[in-house]
């Protein structure tokens, strides 16, 4: 078990159906801690390189359309085997195979089109965080449940 970063991506049906309290709540509530967020339009450059990976599949054109279609909303999380955790709260990327409780299963309807992205390693998590943040951005680490306990 590490202390790690990990990228968030709230995707444009997030805002477009007033969900963006109710995730941040739920991430907020499992013990994530916010390193950084923002709200964005990212650019096409950004969004092929974050999704570089699937340049040669049938659904990269409507992926960019879809990611380039609204605001999103962008955070850094941190915290114990992050990348897992959050993965794990997400759901599976098939809203039909996601079960009730993550946050797929429980807003996503449409598999090209769900509300969450997680990066799916602690690389992968730091590539993509460079693409969307500068360091400045995302700070220093701060134990700030230590100013609340005793």
């Amino acid at each position: 078990m590490s202390t790690e970063r990990t990228l968030c991506i709230l995707k444009p049906g997030v805002m477009e159906r007033r969900l963006l309290g109710e995730i941040i709540s739920r991430i907020e509530r499992k013990g994530f801690v916010i390193r950084a967020l923002k709200m964005d339009y990212p650019s096409s450059d950004q969004w092929k390189s974050h999704y570089a990976e699937h340049i040669d599949r049938d659904f990269y054109p409507a992926l960019l359309e879809f990611m380039s279609s609204g605001p999103v909303t962008l955070l850094v999380l941190e915290g114990t085997d992050s990348v897992k955790h959050l993965r794990h709260l997400s759901g599976s990327t098939d809203p039909t195979q996601a079960q009730p409780g993550t946050i797929r299963g429980d807003y996503a309807c449409l598999t090209r089109k769900n509300v969450i992205h997680a990066s799916d390693s602690p690389a992968n998590a730091e590539r993509e965080i460079a693409i969307f943040f500068a360091e400045k951005e995302v700070g220093k680490q701060v134990d700030v449940m230590s100013r609340y306990v005793q």
